[in-house]
């Protein structure tokens, strides 16, 4: 049976993912975002209540973080609209470890809809999509917790995850934490994609106070600034987040995605090929 969902943040690293497998499967998708129209807008709250309208779903990312200040208040706002545009469910991608996150989980646990909350742990596409990769296309990258270990997993199996909680009642009321098979710190990130696209990247860990200076100095915002700082002290110093589970495989029914199939898959697309100069 076809449905209509709307995916808040369709144009993102996996609400696209997410809109695709959907319009792939035959259902009826309204992507969430300032671009789309109807429009939804984070910092609109007037633009809701059209882009709900008529959805029986809605799969729900948050930008820049559930973790920021805001992002409580607007899930509770979003959450009394969706109810009032009478959704079915909600589908909520979170972090691994959280504790801010799951104050924003608990506003939709007790929302009285159906729902699925989709913790998921730091994404490989991090490496690829976000802001680790132009230090890695320069060939020199500095980060802090250099030792932490973590578990990423990869947008593919987050999409997959969210599909098929989006389309099966069976995970209902359901928590799923999501990682990839092994823990990694940075620098053996950095050192399979060097040894995969054979180029010398270098990894020299940093202290977080000389990261923040470096990211001051460069004119980065202060929003993201806080943001990057949360997420290098309060979630990679988390112990709970160099956990494994096997979330993915229970949902469905096969393992994640390796960090090094990711590796190898980015590199053959020249992900982390520099550019050269034809000047």
């Amino acid at each position: 049976m076809k449905e209509n969902i709307l995916v808040i943040g369709g144009t993102g690293k996996t609400g696209r993912k997410v809109a695709s497998k959907l319009i792939e499967a035959g259902h009826n998708v309204r992507i969430g975002s300032r671009s789309a129209s109807p429009s939804f807008d984070w910092d609109n709250s007037e633009t809701w209540n059209e882009a709900m309208q008529d959805m029986d779903k809605v799969y729900i990312t948050f930008q820049p973080d559930l973790a920021v200040p805001g992002a409580l208040q607007a899930i509770e706002d979003l959450t009394k609209q969706a109810k009032r545009c009478r959704v079915k469910k909600l589908v909520l991608l979170s972090g691994k470890g959280e504790r801010e996150a799951e104050l924003c989980e608990q506003v939709v646990i007790h929302s009285g809809l159906d729902y699925t909350i989709v913790r998921a742990s730091w994404f490989n596409q991090n490496f690829s999509e976000s802001f680790f990769l132009e230090p890695i296309l320069e060939g020199f990258i500095a980060l802090p917790q250099a030792e932490a270990k973590v578990p990423y997993v990869d947008t593919d199996d987050i999409a997959d995850v969210v599909v098929t909680t989006l389309l099966n009642k069976e995970h209902n009321g359901k928590i799923y934490q999501l990682t990839g098979p092994r823990l990694l710190t940075f620098r053996e990130v950095i050192q399979e994609i060097s040894e995969v696209t054979e180029r010398e990247i270098a990894f020299t860990p940093i202290t977080l106070p000389a990261y923040v200076r470096v990211m001051k100095q460069q004119g980065v915002p202060d929003n993201f600034i806080w943001l990057i700082e949360y997420l290098f002290s309060e979630v990679l110093g988390n112990p709970d987040n160099s956990e494994i589970t096997n979330d993915i495989e229970k949902v469905l029914g096969r393992k994640p995605k390796d960090f090094a199939e990711y590796v190898k898959e980015n590199a053959r697309f020249g992900v982390w090929t520099p550019k050269v100069d034809a000047n």
